[in-house]
């Protein structure tokens, strides 16, 4: 099979040809159909220090896909030849304590496909049953490549009930900007989103019903003064890993403010914790999806009107990869999705 493959320790991805998996037991193999570019994927592809340290050199990459169940192991129940899915892409193990619990999202053994073990940048993948996620008709298998992300923005969107309250998001990539769209479909009343890239902001509104704002020319305190929001925001959801970001967040929060972190931030930051405390502000660390929550309320939100399709900016053949990562990579695109049809 054709697969995308890191083959050495530089830049770049290599297209090879590669055994087809063999599955066991409990596993499925699918025909993948349509994978999607990650910021996880740039990190290999530009093999800076986190991925030379991580991934392993001649590994199948891509964690995003959707495609169908050609093969099934001998224990598979619940699953058929010829279903459409995706598939979580966190390999977890079943020895810990959140793992027993039923937390499976915070799983310390966990791997990831495409990260530790073999992925989905190839025509052939080999999943375990427990993470295939079945495709109802009302999602295509474009946007099937991109639940994986969309679930990270599901995850930090839902962290805080967001009913009747003000927004702030910053960081306006595309899980940011899937985020700003689940939190006006659950019923946020302002969704404000901040960055400096006025291409992902131009894009921010596109998607969705939200106030896109470059802090680079404009003042947050304006906004807020013309949204009448008189005490700030009461969520944030941080998406850029951007300290200065972080720091006007904190500014613009009421007292008793919540924020849910996605962004990683390069290295260690400096943090003012005497702000946080005297404001009494919630902060939680958001790793991945809720296995599976977070899948069944997407599915859920995506067959009852959440509409991301225009996140997805562009569309290129397996082939034709390294045009697609040129583009993730510029920082000018939204989602970008391969076919492998």
């Amino acid at each position: 099979m054709k697969a995308l493959v890191k083959s050495a320790a530089e830049v770049g991805l290599w297209a090879e040809d590669r055994p087809l998996p063999q599955i066991g037991p409990e596993d499925v193999l699918i025909r993948v159909k349509k994978t999607g570019i990650c910021g996880t994927d740039i990190h290999i592809w530009n093999w800076d220090e986190w991925a030379a340290r991580t991934v392993p050199v001649g590994l199948v990459t891509g964690h995003e896909f959707a495609g169908e169940i050609v093969e099934k192991g001998a224990l598979v129940q619940g699953l058929e030849i010829g279903q459409r899915c995706s598939g979580e892409g966190h390999l977890i193990g079943k020895l810990s304590r959140q793992s027993r619990a039923g937390r499976f999202h915070l799983d310390p053994a966990t791997r990831g496909i495409g990260v530790n073990e073999p992925g989905a940048f190839a025509e052939y993948l080999r999943l375990p049953a427990f993470n295939v996620v079945p495709l109802p008709d009302a999602i295509d298998d474009d946007i099937g490549a991109i639940l994986d992300p969309l679930g990270n923005a599901v995850h930090t969107a839902l962290s805080f009930d967001l009913v009747g309250e003000d927004v702030l998001i910053t960081g306006a990539g595309p899980i940011g900007i899937m985020a700003a769209a689940v939190a006006r479909h659950v019923g946020a009343r302002h969704v404000v989103i901040t960055d400096v890239n006025p291409a992902r902001l131009e894009l921010a509104a596109q998607v969705a019903d939200v106030t896109p704002v470059n802090v680079a020319k404009e003042d947050l305190r304006e906004v807020q003064s013309r949204l009448k929001m008189a005490q700030g925001f009461d969520i944030g959801m941080e998406m850029s890993g951007n300290q200065q970001a972080l720091d006007q967040m904190i500014d613009s929060l009421v007292m008793g403010g919540k924020i849910a972190m996605l962004g990683i931030p390069p290295g260690k930051s400096p943090v003012d914790w005497s702000r946080i405390v005297f404001k009494a502000i919630t902060i939680k660390g958001v790793y991945g999806r809720e296995i599976f929550e977070t899948w069944y309320k997407m599915i859920a939100m995506l067959e009852n009107g959440l509409d991301v399709r225009r996140v997805i900016t562009h569309r290129f053949k397996a082939a034709d990869f390294v045009q697609g990562f040129e583009v993730m990579r510029s920082g000018l695109s939204g989602k970008v999705v391969l076919d492998w049809t």
